[in-house]
């Protein structure tokens, strides 16, 4: 039997979970939300996210490399390329659903794409090749899809209390699973006497080792951008945030990152101008970024929120793979959990990484405290009971390591792996 879910879940407040709450973002000119309940898995809440995205603009997403990826995944993967060359007299449309991943169903997760791509295609007066889906929640469920429907029918994006700027709550809200607190994230950027506009939102807390976004991530700007260079610079961004990131792993089945533009401010990024063009991209990664930390700061379980830098490296993507080695190592992340300074798991990781170490130049710091170096500890062990133990009860811990071998660097986030972790994902349907 499935465990039913609180309807108050995703308004719990994570200890790690930033100040201040939902922050005000920016209304998109062009972006109409609404949100509704279909009573999938959740009930009390709304569960249901719809965005109509105005004719003309452009759309660009990275989706999960995952070989089972879902139905809507490989559904949007198709759409996208096919973005730029459609019909561009009707609007886009954006459906999310959680509490189910429409996931390993066979030929009723297709038919449950098709229905509700079609559905919200007639709402919005537009083709069903320009609405995009995604649904996340438990793998290998059908989902009941005349539920879906039956809220999309009852949704008003014309009229309705749901069309309104401030929207984004809401629709973080909706698109929750095991999520604490909904994600939201913005930027104004000041262009002279112009100024673009952009908003997102994320859910994502567990099965987080993205290999290329988050679980849902959805970012709206008001730019007018070509769609083949947004696509080149939401690629670029991901790398630096969304895919630099990692809870637990695991690479959903559903990992889908969606970015709109929608023209309306005005602003023209291209490459004919590249002070804004560099403006949108440092904006659209400073989103994404914000976006992608949270969902680490929300982590199932997690207690502790970890930055790791790993300088040194033989190339980019070396430096990157020994960072994630290092932040994807269950005992490191539980030594970090139980605030236990045992940097001895950090030149394990290190070393089962792969790449390219000099054992001999290697350094490893946490915080201000250099821990090894030449080969062997540089902190006396009353030091490291003392000052290393009190630093590791701090809710923000930052680790450092030099390989030694080059000069790229990367850095990457992670969580600690706490008892809490195992808990929530043994009761996740049962």
């Amino acid at each position: 039997m499935t465990k039913e879910i609180p309807a108050d879940q995703s308004s719990a407040v994570s200890p790690l979970a930033p100040v201040g709450g939902f922050p005000e973002l920016p209304a998109i000119d062009g972006v109409t939300i609404a949100t509704g309940a279909s009573g999938v898995r959740y009930h009390g809440r709304d569960d249901v996210m719809v965005a109509s995205i105005a004719p003309g603009s452009s759309v660009a997403g990275v989706f999960t490399r995952s070989s089972t990826r879902s139905e809507s995944v490989r559904d949007c993967e198709k759409k996208i390329a096919l973005a730029a060359r459609t019909d561009q007299s009707g609007p886009f449309g954006l459906l999310a659903c959680a509490g189910n991943a429409n996931t390993f169903t066979g030929t009723h997760g297709r038919d449950c794409v098709e229905l509700t791509a079609s559905a919200l295609g007639r709402k919005l007066g537009t083709s069903a090749r320009r609405v995009f889906t995604a649904f996340t929640g438990v793998i290998g469920e059908r989902l009941p899809v005349e539920r879906v429907l039956a809220t999309l029918d009852g949704l008003d994006l014309a009229h309705g209390a749901e069309r309104r700027p401030d929207g984004f709550e809401r629709a973080a809200a909706a698109i929750t699973t095991t999520d604490t607190f909904p994600k939201g994230a913005g930027r104004r950027i000041p262009l002279g006497d112009r100024e673009i506009c952009i908003a997102g939102i994320a859910k994502g807390s567990g099965m987080i080792a993205p290999d290329m976004a988050t679980m849902l991530a959805f970012v709206f700007s008001d730019a007018k951008v070509d769609q083949d260079l947004l696509q080149r610079l939401v690629g670029t961004a991901n790398e630096a945030t969304f895919n630099s990131t990692t809870v637990d792993g695991d690479t959903s089945t559903s990992d889908t990152l969606i970015v709109a533009a929608t023209g309306r401010s005005g602003v023209e990024v291209s490459e004919r101008d590249p002070a804004v063009l560099d403006s949108f991209g440092a904006g659209l990664e400073c989103v994404m970024l914000d976006l992608a930390q949270q969902v680490i700061r929300d982590g199932e379980g997690a207690t502790k929120f970890v930055e790791i830098e790993v300088r040194g490296g033989a190339s980019p993507e070396s430096s990157k793979r020994v960072a994630m080695a290092i932040a994807n190592s269950p005992l490191v992340k539980t030594a970090i959990s139980g605030e236990d300074p045992n940097w001895g798991r950090i030149v394990m990781a290190i070393g089962k990484s792969g790449e390219a170490v000099d054992p001999d130049r290697l350094t490893i710091s946490m915080g201000d405290t250099l821990v090894a170096s030449g080969g062997e500890s540089a902190c006396p062990p009353d030091e490291i009971e003392r000052t290393l133990a009190a630093y590791m009860r701090q809710p923000e811990i930052r680790i450092v390591a030099d390989v030694g071998v080059g000069s790229s660097a990367a850095t990457v986030w992670t969580c600690d792996l706490s008892k809490r972790y195992v808990e929530i994902n043994a009761d996740y349907r049962s």
